[in-house]
C-alpha cells in the first residue's frame, strides 16, 4: 500500500491516509489501500481497536479527489460513491472500535470518514465541512445521513447547504467530536483512549458497539431485545466469568482473552 500506513501497536491497529503533499485527498488509489487497510483489520481479531489518522499536521483528510472526480458520467460516480460507501460502512461495522485522530482538515470525504468512525478525537486546528454543493453536487460517501444522525438535523442541513466549515470548537460544541485537544497531543490522546478500551472484555465491547449501531436503526422495543440478546450472549464467554470473578475479588489488574 503506497498510500496508506497500516501499523500495530499491541491490540491497537492505526491507518494513516498517507497522500500529504495532496493534504491526503482521496483518489481511487487512496481508497484501493484503505480498503487494503481495513479488511486485514476486520480479519486481525487480535485488534481490539483503531486509529485512523492523516499523515502530516495540516490534515486528515481535504476531501476527494476533484480533479480525478470531475469528468465522471452518472454511471461512474454512482459506481465511485458507492466504493466509497462500502468502504466507510465496512470501517463502521468492524468488530471493534474505531476512533478518528482529526488533525487538520476533514472536508467531504474527509468529514464523512471521520463520522464513519465511532469516536472523534480533534486537534485544535481541525476544520470540518461538507462543500459538495458549491461544486454541484451531494455528500456521496454518506455525510448527508451521518451528519444527520450525529448533529440536530436543522444544524447538519445548514453545514452541507451553506457549504460553510466549521472550526474544532465548534465541532465540539455541536456534538460532532468527542474532544478537542493541542496538535502535539493529537495522537497521544487517541492512542490513551485506545489502549484504555482495549483494557475491557474486547467481546463486550463489540457486542455493544453491534448493540448500539443496530439499535439506532429501530424502535425502542426492539432495540431493547437487541440488547438484551447480545447482553446474555456474553454469559457464553470466558471473559464474563473472569471478570466477574475479578470484581468480587477485587482484582484490579485484568487480562481478558477475548474468548
Amino acid at each position: 500500500m503506497e498510500n496508506v500506513l497500516l501499523e500495530k501497536q499491541g491490540h491497537v491497529s492505526i491507518i494513516t491516509i498517507n497522500r500529504e503533499k495532496a493534504l491526503n485527498a482521496l483518489s481511487t488509489a487512496v481508497l484501493n489501500d484503505l480498503e487494503e487497510a481495513v479488511n486485514t483489520v476486520s480479519a486481525d481479531k487480535d485488534t481490539y481497536c483503531v486509529v485512523i489518522t492523516g499523515a502530516g499536521s495540516k490534515s486528515f483528510v481535504a476531501g476527494a479527489d476533484i480533479a480525478e472526480m470531475k469528468d465522471k458520467t452518472v454511471e461512474e460516480a454512482a459506481e465511485y460513491g458507492a466504493y466509497g460507501n462500502k468502504i466507510f460502512r465496512q470501517i463502521e461495522t468492524l468488530h471493534c472500535p474505531v476512533i478518528a485522530a482529526v488533525n487538520g482538515f476533514a472536508l467531504g470525504g474527509g468529514c464523512e470518514l471521520s463520522m464513519a468512525c465511532d469516536i472523534r478525537i480533534a486537534s485544535e486546528n481541525a476544520i470540518f465541512g461538507q462543500p459538495e454543493v458549491g461544486l454541484g453536487i451531494t455528500p456521496g460517501f454518506g455525510g448527508t445521513q451521518r451528519l444527520a444522525r450525529l448533529v440536530p438535523a436543522g444544524i447538519a442541513k445548514e453545514m452541507i447547504f451553506t457549504a460553510r466549515n466549521i472550526k474544532a470548537d465548534k465541532a465540539l460544541a455541536i456534538g460532532l467530536v468527542n474532544a478537542v485537544v493541542p496538535q502535539e497531543e493529537l495522537m497521544a490522546t487517541a492512542l490513551k483512549m485506545a489502549n484504555g478500551i482495549c483494557k475491557n472484555a474486547p467481546i463486550a465491547v463489540a457486542q455493544s458497539k453491534k448493540a448500539i449501531n443496530a439499535g439506532l436503526q429501530t424502535d425502542m422495543d426492539s432495540a431493547i431485545a437487541i440488547e438484551v440478546k447480545d447482553f446474555s450472549d456474553c454469559f457464553a464467554t470466558e471473559d464474563q466469568t473472569y471478570g466477574m470473578e475479578c470484581f468480587v475479588n477485587k482484582v484490579k489488574e485484568k487480562e481478558f482473552k477475548n474468548k
